[in-house]
């Protein structure tokens, strides 16, 4: 719950009102959850944290203080794409907004620094490690600087899941401008990046405004792996063709493979990540940004800054590498409020390959213990048969009241379970026996009686393990493997590649002295294209289709005008008019422009830019 306001409640320093200002430049009517009473308290002069998941509305809790506070509100920003996409938005409604980035040339951010030291920019968008440089604050000195606003702040704590170390240095901002207000905010952080961001920005005796974590709109759905390009290409094709969607892989190859499987299965995706020719890079991003139904397979470097309101799912098909990670990663699919999916394929090899990660790496013993604990948080959000939803935000502290959130795989098609205390007794005995040192393959075969050349080499086939779990086949046998890991009773060995060792916990499994439950596996695609009921209504998998009584003729001239302008303007279709906006007009059928005004996401700059425009193709039969 947001924390109540300590600074003193003065009135805007321009004179303007909150309200009046949100209605005139965003075309919005009211304020959404704890936005009024963020907007209020940094207008106010006071520093906060703000918590708020994608799609909620955090900008404006730094946009509406810098416009309402005299001078320009400082926003540091981690990616381009993000302020560009930002800045344009503002721009098209009469904000004066620019950013500085590596990106302009130097005459560009010559004149960028001009208009700043001049008083003409409301809002200034900056780099993290720009801003930090002498010449950038001797610039900001010379300024009149209304607020500095530091976005994707889980960036500064080494415990989040998007570390970066030029945010550390950001505790210069707090003694450089003590007076000047600052407001910290994230999609993403459990309480150990709480702490840490509070600490390292100086936020300490700052309110917290944390808002709900719960993303209604997305669905999730975690599904066994097994031919995962496959599943994803069913997938699509069955529940969101025509869609745009995000695609995350951990690496480049395999970015590489599925654009391509996806390219041959007839649908239009494009690659993405670090290794592509900055040029491509660009090309790829700027179409799926700008065109209707592209799909994007990424590294997750892609997509913090992204915008994009309409992407319909988003899919992982590696394992992410904490609960932060996966929830600011699905969190970019339905920005716009329409229902959208969260799927991910995942198997066995995912946790083998992130546990190897960890402790192959450099970091320090306490570091990789706490990694260790994010991911045994998510491997447990993946093996859960309960409601997904109420896991993922009792990690975020968040309590669903409701036993059933009605819109995740686990409640739409609960899964079925089974007693498997003498299945797990059979598989960890076979760990035991054959002397903790071999993988999964080998381990399957030796319980289902297969007579590899391996389990003749090392006699595996005279043991009292061999071919005691006929019952099951190979697939079967994987998943339970797969669940024992997850419930942390088998562990893979970092000193012998691939191999499985019993742990504390297996000896009481073992001895009969504790209950296993065990997920039954389940098919590739769990949820199929129907509707389904979820605490806050009806919602569909699928969203391409507006919702309430519009007429499709109107939106389709409505849309192709805007793909139009944008092109024109250079700017996403989105920053022209969002989809919700068109929605709005479409079911409005505004007349005049004071009806038409009246549409949310139309401020007086698009109605004195578009009006005209807008209420021709209205009246076009």
């Amino acid at each position: 719950m947001p924390v109540s306001s300590t600074a003193p409640q003065t009135a805007p320093e321009n004179g303007r009102d909150a309200l009046s200002v949100l209605h005139s430049v965003f075309g919005l009517s009211g304020f959404r959850g704890a936005q009024e009473q963020i907007v209020s308290h940094v207008t106010a002069g006071g520093n906060c944290l703000v918590l708020m998941p994608t799609g909620g509305g955090k900008s404006l809790c730094y946009q509406l203080p810098a416009l309402l506070r005299q001078g320009c509100g400082i926003v540091v920003s981690p990616l381009i794409a993000l302020m560009r996409d930002q800045v344009a938005g503002l721009i098209e409604s009469g904000v004066n907004a620019a950013a500085l980035n590596s990106s302009l040339t130097p005459q560009e951010a010559s004149e960028v620094e001009r208009r700043l030291i001049a008083g003409d920019l409301d809002l200034l968008y900056v780099a993290p490690e720009r801003l930090v440089t002498p010449r950038c604050l001797s610039l900001l000195t010379q300024a009149n600087v209304a607020l500095f606003a530091i976005d994707e702040a889980h960036c500064v704590s080494q415990w989040g899941h998007d570390f970066r170390p030029e945010y550390v240095a950001l505790s210069v901002i707090a003694e450089r401008f003590p007076d000047v207000p600052r407001i910290a905010l994230t999609a993403t952080a459990d309480e150990l990046t709480r702490k840490e961001i509070v600490e390292r920005l100086q936020l300490t005796d700052a309110p917290q405004f944390v808002s709900s974590f719960d993303r209604p709109n997305i669905r999730y759905e975690i599904v066994d792996k097994r031919n995962a390009v496959s599943q994803l290409k069913e997938f699509i094709r069955e529940r969101h063709a025509g869609d745009a969607g995000v695609v995350y892989c951990l690496s480049r190859n395999r970015v590489e493979e599925v654009a391509t499987a996806l390219s041959d299965a007839g649908i239009p995706a494009l690659p993405y990540h670090a290794g592509l020719d900055g040029a491509l890079r660009s090309r790829n991003q700027d179409r799926f940004l700008n065109e209707d139904g592209i799909v994007i397979v990424a590294t997750v470097a892609f997509g913090m800054g992204i915008d994009k309101p309409d992407v319909r799912f988003v899919a992982h098909l590696d394992l992410p590498k904490s609960i932060e990670a996966y929830y600011q990663e699905t969190g970019r699919a339905g920005r716009d409020g329409k229902p959208s999916a969260a799927w991910m394929a995942y198997g066995l090899q995912d946790i083998v390959q992130q546990r190897r990660m960890i402790d192959e790496s450099g970091a320090s013993d306490e570091f990789k213990r706490v990694s260790v604990g994010k991911l045994d948080a998510l491997v447990g959000l993946a093996e859960t048969a309960h409601c997904r939803r109420k896991r993922l935000l009792a990690y975020f502290g968040e309590t669903l009241r409701d036993e059933s959130c009605g819109n995740c795989d686990n409640c739409v098609s609960p899964p079925r379970l089974r007693d498997g205390k003498v299945l797990a007794q059979k598989l960890l005995s076979c760990v035991y026996r054959t002397g903790q040192r071999f993988g999964a393959m080998h381990l399957i075969d030796v319980l289902i009686g297969r007579l590899t050349e391996k389990v003749t080499q090392f006699g595996h086939d005279k043991l009292t393990v061999f071919g005691i779990g006929r019952e099951l086949n190979e697939k079967q046998w994987r998943t339970v493997l797969r669940q024992l890991v997850a419930m942390g009773h088998l562990q893979s060995d970092s000193e012998a590649f691939g191999a499985l060792k019993l742990t504390e916990s297996s000896r009481a499994v073992l001895r009969g002295e504790t209950d296993i439950w065990l997920r039954e596996e389940t098919p590739g695609t769990r949820i199929r294209a129907s509707r389904a009921k979820s605490r806050r209504g009806d919602l569909a998998p699928a969203a391409s289709a507006p919702q309430g009584d519009v007429d499709p003729e109107l939106r389709t001239r409505l849309r192709a005008w805007r793909s139009d302008i944008a092109r024109e303007r250079g700017v996403p279709a989105y920053v022209v008019l969002h989809d919700a906006t068109i929605d709005g007009i479409v079911r409005a059928w505004p007349t005049t422009l004071d009806e038409l005004r009246n549409v949310p996401g139309i401020g007086d700059k698009k109605l004195e830019h578009y009006g005209e425009e807008l209420l021709r193709l209205v009246r076009t039969r």
